[in-house]
């Protein structure tokens, strides 16, 4: 198989048909591609079925919805599109990547006028796929630029667009060495990694931002549960950079990244102690259960977006 995205065998899911994976082309002047307007999903499969698929396809609806644009498909229609896409490559274990875009019939800062595509892309590409776990946890450094305000970005939509922070500050800290950054919010709060959410144990208690203006992850929701579930106390707060000291284990989570716990930020350093261990076991016997496909603790994505304001 080619290492290189767009020359690989299968099919991918496009506009309702599909497609050779190589014949999955768009035009140069599209608006998605001049002005970051595409609005997509990270999702796993396990054992041949998607994690939390109906929170994933909710939440590509909504996206599109905080952009004011709406996908022509029901959340129904996109899960059965995933499921078949995903059959028809006959994968078992993967990643699949839904995105949604508007097209090139005009150009210009408004997409009005311009019809809306879906494509859904599965491979068969194992093990953690945004940062690479090691046994005493990755290194991770500051970012420089911080998480927007509500106030200038819609920071709870999965939109292309608002990426272009992450990956600048993602390729600043692969070329210093280090495996990803932590990204503050605009009151320079801790909010996330350039891809993953973030949670501290502090005194005993699993603490983690509230997510004011940036993703609430589907697989944060899920280790809340999870967590809970053992009788742990978990907190959603603001929490300090200054906190970082005081923090006895720290581990981000994301569909690609799953459970990776953090060995050092900066000069902090940290154990892969024993709450981030039980939790990734956990983890991988959640997302194999037969249930695994539905909402899951990601309810809050069954809720219409809210009306963009006047």
């Amino acid at each position: 198989m080619s290492l290189t995205m767009d020359d690989r065998d299968g099919v991918i899911w496009l506009d309702g048909k599909l497609v050779p994976w190589r014949d999955s082309r768009m035009h140069v002047l599209t608006h998605a591609l001049h002005y970051g307007s595409a609005v997509f999903e990270g999702e796993r499969i396990y054992d041949g079925r998607i994690f939390r698929l109906a929170a994933h396809s909710a939440r590509l609806i909504r996206s599109a919805r905080l952009l004011d644009y709406d996908l022509p498909w029901s959340r129904e229609e996109i899960d059965e599109a995933t499921r078949a896409v995903v059959k028809a490559n006959s994968l078992t274990t993967g990643y699949v990547r839904p995105i949604a875009w508007r097209g090139s019939e005009v150009l210009g800062v408004s997409a009005i006028g311009t019809t809306v595509h879906l494509a859904i892309a599965p491979w068969a590409q194992e093990g953690r796929l945004s940062v690479q776990a090691r046994d005493s946890g990755i290194n991770v450094t500051m970012a420089k630029y911080r998480r927007p305000s509500p106030e200038t970005a819609p920071g709870h939509a999965k939109v292309a667009g608002l990426y272009i922070i992450c990956g600048i500050e993602k390729d600043r800290a692969l070329k210093a060495g280090f495996d990803d950054a932590l990204m503050l919010d605009w009151q320079g709060r801790i909010a996330e990694s350039t891809g993953a959410n973030i949670f501290l144990v502090i005194d005993g208690t699993l603490v983690t931002p509230k997510p004011e203006n940036f993703l609430d992850g589907i697989t944060r929701r899920a280790v809340m549960g999870m967590a809970r579930k053992r009788g742990w106390v978990v907190e959603e707060r603001h929490v300090m950079p200054e906190e970082l000291a005081t923090a006895s284990e720290v581990f981000l989570c994301g569909s690609a990244a799953e459970i990776v716990p953090v060995g050092s930020i900066d000069q902090h350093h940290y154990q892969a102690g024993p709450i981030a261990r039980t939790l990734m076991a956990d983890f991988q016997k959640l997302v194999r259960e037969p249930d695994s496909e539905g909402f899951g603790e990601a309810t809050h994505l069954m809720t219409p977006a809210a009306p963009l304001a006047a």
